[in-house]
């Protein structure tokens, strides 16, 4: 009997073997490489084989049976990351039937976006088109720091598990990069004047001139209730402390609790708090309350980068930013803060990725990044920002970001530089597989252009 056993077991390895000596090579031949991490290359080969980079070389032979792409006046680039989307989560966002973020709970942290990720949803194939391979999405966008609301005017705290996904895949179980990539808290913010992420508090002085206003939404009412809620939230970082705790140590006693093990790669620091906070004030007391707790974290959508870009440096942590070709985040801040808030963030030495927080806008993440550059960002940070950056904030650095040997191939060929708008991606490849640039918009072009 052990006999037979072994027999199977050599014939399961053999056809194991087999498959993988089968597997395509592609070798996309004569083209220039960007591969980000180091200077260009001109005139070389580049091996794609099980899915990673196998080599970089300017004097392979293609071996027979393999596919060659003709690479000649081409480009190859590591394939872009947007690094805050609700990607495969929302389609239509007028019809409530189309999205799936924004679970009803302050704290919803057992929540993983992954496992609701459509990878049918339209919108993978039109970011495709313009080279990006990966995304961060998120379960709630949470307005950008300005304390997400769910039901009847409640607030959510924790919104729940981002995911670092491709942008291609049967499954969101094959699309994923990572399931758990962050934690998600949409930070309180003072109440104020408005704008995308709440503004800045008015003094009861100011109110008493205003007709109509009442002490009860000034500043001190607005303070009290911002305070209570920040000390909500570390009472509930209390609670994940203490479970953890008692999990360790096998009390008898000990019951399981979802909400509160799910906290525990955060507590760890082997899972960053990704937190949506906008205005100077609400990041530092963001800064504040991790080093009280003593874990990780990375600001989504910061506007006033030069008030708080030394603190950021000194604590080493990396930013989020939102999108570049947006309006003022207030009546009377600067035409172009968006703009010049990329360059910033460079000057302070902060570490910062783009994110574009709108399903509409994923496409033009290259654009975004252009558009930094003509305000001030170096063109290879701004490429970086869009590549290598995010890999290393959401700890992926040893297999996106870069065109390096033992890396997955997340390539995009082009005919020019991919930052400018008449650039077209010739090749897109996701983990070494050539994929489609078809999608909505070309299907309806072709049905359209072909009508008799």
């Amino acid at each position: 009997m052990s006999g037979a056993r072994v027999g199977l077991r050599a014939a399961a390895m053999l056809v194991v073997c087999g498959f993988a000596a089968s597997a395509e090579m592609i070798v996309i031949r004569n083209v220039d490489v960007y591969p980000v991490s180091g200077a260009e290359v001109k005139g070389v080969s580049v091996v794609i084989q099980d899915g990673k980079i196998a080599d970089i070389n300017p004097k392979l032979v293609p071996p027979k049976g393999a596919r060659v792409i003709e690479g000649k006046g081409l480009r190859v680039y590591p394939g872009m990351i947007d690094s805050g989307t609700e990607l495969g989560l929302s389609e239509v966002s007028s019809t409530r039937e189309t999205v799936d973020t924004g679970e009803l709970g302050e704290f919803m942290p057992q929540l993983r976006a992954l496992s609701a990720v459509n990878p049918e949803s339209e919108h993978f194939g039109v970011v495709r088109v313009n080279g990006i391979t990966s995304a961060m999405t998120f379960p709630s966008s949470g307005g950008g720091g300005g304390g997400g609301r769910f039901g009847g005017g409640e607030r959510q705290f924790i919104s729940g598990q981002a995911a670092l996904i491709h942008t291609d895949g049967w499954t969101w179980e094959d699309m994923a990069i990572e399931r758990g990539a962050a934690m998600h808290l949409i930070f309180p913010s003072l109440g104020g004047r408005g704008g995308r992420g709440g503004g800045l508090p008015i003094p009861d002085s100011v109110l008493e001139m205003v007709p109509g206003a009442t002490g009860a939404t000034g500043f001190s009412a607005q303070k009290r209730q911002y305070d209570q809620q920040i000390q909500k939230i570390g009472e509930f970082f209390d609670r994940a402390r203490q479970y953890q705790k008692e999990r360790a140590a096998n009390a008898p006693e000990f019951k399981r609790d979802l909400k509160l093990e799910a906290m525990i790669p955060v507590l760890e620091g082997k899972m960053p708090l990704a937190v949506s906070a906008s205005r100077a004030t609400v990041i530092r007391d963001a800064i504040g309350f991790a080093e009280k707790q003593h874990i990780k974290i990375v600001i989504l959508q910061p506007h006033e980068i030069a008030k708080v870009g030394a603190e950021l440096k000194a604590k080493n942590i990396p930013v989020i930013l939102g999108r570049v070709l947006a309006l003022p985040d207030q009546e009377d801040d600067p035409y172009d803060g968006s703009f010049t808030a990329p360059a910033e963030a460079y000057k302070a030495g902060v570490k910062f990725a783009f994110g574009t927080f709108n399903n509409e806008f994923i496409r033009n993440l290259p654009y975004q990044a252009a558009t930094a550059v003509a305000f001030g960002l170096p063109y290879e940070e701004a490429l970086k920002a869009i590549t290598i950056n995010p890999a290393q904030i959401w700890g992926h650095a040893s297999e996106l970001g870069s065109v390096e040997k033992g890396k997955l191939a997340d390539l995009v060929v082009t005919d020019g530089d991919p930052l400018e708008i008449q650039t077209q991606v010739k090749h897109l490849f996701i983990k070494g597989k050539e994929v489609s640039l078809m999608n909505k918009q070309t299907r309806l072009a072709e049905k359209y252009m072909g009508r008799q």
